[in-house]
């Protein structure tokens, strides 16, 4: 499997220009025939809390953009965004496959307090698993990766886990530690995607989006002035390292 992570460095709420610059990536990403292209957390509004201004609908402007995008360059397209239901708010990751249907939605776990991210989204209440090209995959949203219990409990139904993230550079070293931990205990690959730049906050973020295998071996790093990155992963590792390190049959 060809993953295209896209670091993206996100123009502060302006929904417009973060999916114009997106297209590209999308269409970059079909010439160099990847089977997946994965976008950061907010990745259309930068990691913000005016919920009532950057939050739509999920077949809203950029779901449907999306989903257009998916179909017309026939790829996977992994993303975060803001779901508008009602008068409720979420932070959440959409994937669409090759064809442009909606295959999952995920709805954060563990919104960031410290941010007061828990005041304006909603906590989503248990992980997701779908299928990208047949794989058994699932995906959880930057503070989520704080919690091993969350990803303990897909663990033996996934081959390929997905982390998007706003993870700011002041904790790089966690990100990548903790990235590297979530690999080795759960024994899948983990892909983790962040973005690039200064947001509306002026927190400041370095990429960093990492690949790793089933024993916790780095594949591929990005780096802070990379907004695009191809790594191509062997699932059949999955099986290969949970057959010779059965760990996983220990679990209590």
């Amino acid at each position: 499997m060809k993953i295209a992570s896209i670091q993206l460095d996100i123009v502060w709420e302006n929904q417009a220009e973060n999916l114009r610059r997106a297209e590209k990536f999308i269409e970059k990403a079909k010439v160099d025939d990847c089977d997946v292209v994965v976008f950061p957390e907010m990745f259309n509004s930068g990691f913000s809390m005016n919920a009532d201004v950057v939050a739509e609908s999920i077949d809203g402007t950029t779901g449907q953009m999306l989903s257009q995008l998916a179909n017309k360059h026939q790829i996977n397209i992994l993303a975060g965004i803001t779901e508008k239901n009602g008068k409720e708010f979420r932070n959440i990751a959409i994937m669409f496959d090759r064809k442009g249907m909606l295959k999952a939605k995920y709805i954060k776990n563990y919104p960031y307090s410290n941010a007061g991210e828990d005041k304006y989204y909603i906590a989503g209440n248990k992980p997701e698993i779908f299928e990208i090209d047949g794989i058994k995959s699932s995906v959880f949203i930057c503070y989520d990766l704080r919690f091993p219990e969350l990803f303990r409990k897909v663990a033996k139904q996934v081959e390929l886990v997905f982390v998007i993230a706003s993870w700011p550079e002041i904790r790089q070293d966690h990100w990548q530690t903790l990235l590297k931990a979530r690999a080795i205990e759960n024994q899948c690959f983990v892909v983790g995607v962040n973005r690039i730049g200064t947001d509306g906050n002026q927190l400041s973020y370095i990429g960093g989006s990492q690949v790793y295998d089933p024993m916790g071996v780095n594949i591929s790093t990005a780096g802070k002035n990379v907004e695009y990155i191809i790594t191509t992963i062997n699932l059949s590792e999955v099986n290969r390292v949970r057959t010779t390190l059965p760990f996983l049959n220990d679990i209590k």
